[in-house]
């Protein structure tokens, strides 16, 4: 690692980030007052894009056929680092800046996974990079990777595939959470079907003979699909829900549709079951004699994890720490107490067992944790596994929210506005060190893509996504 003192580049780093809280504490509040969901994110994006515009950044917009996707760039030559950003809230999850539930406008949406913070968190850190390199403390280029719709369809995947990230040698990412700690651990590759039955109308009671259910089709599908589950792997999730089902019991139904995602710790795996689940579909229509279309919608590969970048992330939590870490306002602690009463009893997950007593009796954890999600793989999906496939990633969680607080709650929505920016701020100084050192250290570059080559060997990667796949057309389904 260079070396680097107190009064160094690190610290000037840091104190470029608390030169701009002000402006990123803002430009956070303001993003989560008007949640904007998947593809919709128009002011979210137009406000990451200006503030990057202002320091000078090159933007470009429309990436991956998304409007609101963008890539900003800043510096010339190599090396090149980057971050990325999501902005987009989630339906349904309005909630005020409360210790209760309490919606700001009821069935309209939230940012209960914390985008708000992750978008500027990331952007704090490529904005202190940027001034490492004007005043020439380092060479080389930093990108912002403007990413929407990781909640519904997964727009990293497109901005993959459209090769936004080639010529990247490393990307540091994060994501609000709990704890301070850097991530070693995958997740489950996803992909999402779209199967829809048709039909023929009739009266269900007076001439039911005439009819074909489509309705039929898709409970045959999901019998098949209930059927199937004991012959898959343990680890594997497939999950269903009725979109469309008809609109009156006395009608045959000639339309009816059942979204579907399958999840397995390997893309091969996700593959297998959802050709399985493409021939379950086919049986039920001829059961059912009805006809029937099968579209995939969304595919996303696990996790790759770089212990490499993992490591130097973690030595970076350290400093930040050191210099200040996260420091609650008196306002702040008494709100996160409020919000961790609210919760009773959580479930610490992946937590090494000797941390749980010191942290359950706490309303916020923020001293840096190692990996606690070494080896293992975890149940969610994201569209940065594609992104890990592609290009060295090093990711990792920083403390926005109170103790247990689970991701798609209203507690996280509540926490995002203030109490979770002071995270935000510890994730930005994070991540700009860490590209720091990406730009200054050529043995941490070259350890991080010997271990990326090393762990997708032979593999590689192959887009899961249908060639002609349009987000547009697939998140509005």
């Amino acid at each position: 690692m260079p070396d680097d003192t107190t009064g160094g580049a690190k610290a000037r780093l840091f104190d470029a980030v608390e030169r701009r809280r002000d402006r990123l504490t803002d430009l956070s509040r303001r993003i989560w007052e008007e949640p904007e969901v998947a593809l919709r994110e128009t002011e979210s994006a137009r406000r990451l894009r200006e503030a990057l515009r202002e320091e000078g950044f090159e933007v470009e917009t429309g990436v991956g056929g998304m409007e609101t996707a963008f890539v900003a760039r800043y510096g010339e030559g190599d090396p090149t680092v980057a971050t990325m950003g999501e902005f987009d809230a989630l339906p349904g999850m309005s909630q005020t800046a409360t210790a209760e539930r309490d919606p700001r406008e009821p069935g309209a949406p939230g940012h209960g996974c914390g985008h708000n913070l992750f978008g500027v968190g990331s952007l704090g850190g490529a904005l202190a990079v940027r001034d490492a390199i004007e005043r020439g403390d380092c060479g080389g280029t930093v990108v912002y990777f403007g990413t929407p719709a990781e909640e519904a369809g997964g727009g990293k995947v497109y901005m993959v595939r459209d090769g936004a990230f080639d010529g990247v040698d490393a990307v540091v990412s994060w994501h609000p959470g709990w704890y301070n700690a850097p991530g070693k651990g995958s997740c489950l590759a996803v992909d999402a079907y779209e199967v829809a039955f048709e039909g023929e109308t009739s009266h269900a009671a007076a001439a039911p003979e005439a009819g074909r259910s489509a309705l039929d089709g898709v409970h045959l599908l999901n019998t098949g699909i209930e059927f199937m589950r004991e012959h898959v792997p343990e680890a594997a999730r497939i999950h269903y829900v009725v979109s469309e089902g008809g609109g009156a019991a006395n009608v045959v139904p000639a339309a009816a549709t059942t979204e579907c995602l399958v999840r397995a710790p390997d893309r091969a795996q996700v593959e297998r079951i959802g050709g399985w689940v493409r021939d379950i579909a086919e049986g039920a229509a001829l059961m059912s004699r009805t006809d029937v279309e099968v579209t995939k919608t969304s595919a996303m590969y696990g996790v790759l994890p770089n212990h490499a970048l993992a490591d130097r992330i973690r030595a970076n939590m350290d400093q930040v720490h050191r210099a200040g870490g996260i420091s609650l306002s008196d306002d702040q602690r008494e709100f996160s107490a409020d919000l961790r009463a609210s919760l009773g009893d959580v479930s610490l997950g992946r937590l090494p067992a000797e941390y749980h007593d010191e942290v359950r009796n706490r309303a916020m954890y923020t001293e840096p944790l190692d990996a606690p999600d070494e080896g293992t793989t975890g149940s969610y999906s994201t569209d940065s596994g594609d992104v890990s496939w592609t290009v060295p990633l090093g990711r990792f969680t920083a403390a926005t929210w109170p103790v247990g607080t689970p991701a798609h709650s209203w507690q996280a929505v509540a926490a995002g506005r203030d109490l979770g920016t002071e995270g935000a701020l510890f994730a930005a100084k994070t991540i700009a060190a860490t590209l720091y050192d990406l730009l200054v250290d050529g043995e941490l570059r070259t350890a991080a893509r010997a271990e990326f080559d090393d762990r997708t060997g032979e593999r590689g990667y192959d887009c899961g996504l249908p060639a002609d796949a349009n987000p547009y057309e697939l998140v509005s389904r």
